[in-house]
């Protein structure tokens, strides 16, 4: 950590020198507050000083004299100070308080919890909260009860954090906004891509052991579903560790109420949409792009054929690892993957951040990444049949996850001070050092986080923030191929009543999953 935080203030520093105020690097003081006084939960002094280089390069303005005395309350999930996607209100708080003057209360609410409780707050006329930071399938919902607020009068003000909604990724900025309105600001980006350990896919005597096992080569690149499932098939109750004991081909987290559904989200999207014919392959139609509804009649496609053909491929793939995975949340199915004992899994841009921190990972350097396979197996709504092309595999990109940001409540009564916060966490300096530091379960969403030719980063950034370079290479070199380099995407649910439905889709899929239903079965029941 040592090292990689170091380094991480020289990066900064560059960052600032870019910007034109390299006298602020001179500063050892933010406002008259050093560096322990504005980050007490830092982990060490080495993150202490990487986060106060980042404040420095920020260049926020003094807000003292607008917001001194006021209060912001904001709910963010259960997480904890030094938890994904809370963590970083509890990092930054103090520093906010500094500049504005302000005080910052932070209320946790569960995860399974989050939307029933900000819904009833509001419903009930209590308005506790000024933002909530949420995930990106609770928007129809809270749009179309009037109970945020756009934000876009803001952005460009004098007197506010900078940042750039252009930087955005467009999956994702499309996001934050409805109507063409935004309604949030720039914090976290989520899709789903496959990780795995390329020393042992790479090893010659594994790959020689395969073929020989197998009777074919490895199938290395994984470039499809089916790929994986043989190469999870080979390793799984290996010891390939060589810790003495049998491991995993697969880690998942697959437990319901601990968002194991977006697991099947993004691995079905390859078995069941299909790209629209002629020049504009993107276009939807009655069979095409489309993943929930028949847009026609909004008939639930959930239960179509492609989709129980994936939900028991899922079965299948999931049984090349340990039996835990069915009781598993987000950390647990990391931890066994970050440990050296799976070859691989598929999650989100935490996994890459988390391998680089010496606290979770055992598997530095060896970290390899990739895109969400394809399949060679899908099914074609309008020929009312299943296809197989091993040539031209069907390849479906997505934008699984919640993307969790921060939204404005109608009904605040300190709208300003609220967006200082929301465009503050949106900084550009500020929101690289979250994505940096995997704790705080921030990914990669700006172009600023990705290498050329779709963004502007380059290797050296990642390896002075105390980046591995091979890993940093294989992380965010696939994680930009998730969003930019897949022909077509799996369209993401935004309509009111989004969050029930796919509470509904979390329950039957972990009864499929552990055997309690059969996979069209559970489907059906979604369906209804």
């Amino acid at each position: 950590m040592r090292t990689r935080s170091l380094f991480f203030v020289l990066l900064v520093l560059s960052i600032l020198l870019a910007l034109g105020v390299s006298q602020v690097a001179a500063q050892d003081t933010f406002m008259g507050k050093t560096a322990e006084e504005l980050f007490p939960g830092a982990a060490n002094d080495e993150e202490r000083a990487a986060a106060m280089a980042a404040l420095l390069a920020a260049n926020l303005p003094d807000a003292t004299d607008r917001f001194a005395g006021q209060t912001l309350t904001i709910s963010v999930q259960q997480a904890g100070a030094r938890g994904g996607i809370s963590g970083p209100y509890y990092f930054w708080r103090d520093a906010f308080e500094t500049v504005t003057g302000a005080t910052l209360e932070i209320v946790e609410i569960p995860q399974a919890q989050y939307f029933t409780t900000t819904s009833t707050d509001f419903l009930t006329g209590q308005n506790s909260y000024d933002i909530m930071n949420i995930g990106a399938w609770f928007l129809a919902d809270y749009v179309s009860n009037d109970w945020i607020q756009p934000i876009t009068s803001y952005l460009g003000q004098d007197g506010y954090p900078v940042w750039n909604t252009e930087d955005v990724f467009p999956s994702l900025a499309a996001l934050m906004q409805w109507q063409g309105d935004w309604y949030g600001a720039l914090n976290d980006g989520d899709a789903q891509m496959l990780y795995f350990r390329k020393d042992i896919l790479e090893d010659p005597e594994w790959q020689a052991a395969y073929e020989a096992e197998v009777g074919s080569p490895m199938p290395y690149p994984i470039v499809t579903w089916q790929d994986l499932l043989a190469i999870t098939s080979f390793f799984n109750g290996k010891d390939w560790n060589g810790d003495g004991d049998p491991d995993d081909g697969i880690s998942l987290h697959l437990r319901s109420g601990g968002q194991g559904f977006f697991h099947y989200m993004s691995l079905s999207a390859p078995f069941a949409v299909t790209p629209a014919e002629g020049d504009d392959i993107k276009k939807v139609t009655k069979y095409d792009n489309v993943y929930w509804f028949d847009p026609d009649d909004m008939t639930p496609l959930i239960n179509q054929p492609g989709h129980v053909a994936a939900l028991e491929y899922l079965k299948t793939l999931a049984a090349t690892g340990s039996e835990a995975q069915f009781g598993w949340e987000l950390a647990e199915a990391w931890d066994n993957f970050l440990n050296g004992n799976a070859v691989a899994t598929f999650s989100w841009g935490d996994v890459g951040s988390l391998a680089e921190d010496p606290t979770r990972s055992t598997i530095t350097g060896n970290l390899g990444g990739a895109r969400i396979p394809c399949s060679t197996h899908w099914y074609d709504r309008e020929l009312g049949q299943f296809v197989d092309d091993e040539a031209n595999p069907n390849c479906v990109g997505n934008t699984t996850g919640g993307s969790w940001f921060p939204v404005m409540s109608a009904f605040t009564d300190v709208p300003d001070l609220a967006y200082y916060l929301m465009a503050m966490q949106a900084n550009k300096p500020i929101n690289f050092f979250n994505v940096v530091y995997g704790w705080t379960g921030v990914d990669p969403g700006a172009t600023y986080d990705l290498f050329p030719p779709i963004g502007t980063a380059t290797i050296e950034d990642y390896v002075n923030a105390g980046y591995n370079a091979s890993d940093a290479e294989e992380y965010i070199t696939g994680y930009g191929e998730n969003f930019f380099s897949h022909p077509i995407y799996e369209t993401y649910l935004r309509i009111p009543g989004t969050v029930q439905y796919w509470d509904i889709l979390d329950v039957r899929l972990a009864e499929a999953m552990t055997d309690q239903r059969g996979p069209q079965e559970a489907l059906d029941l979604v369906a209804q």
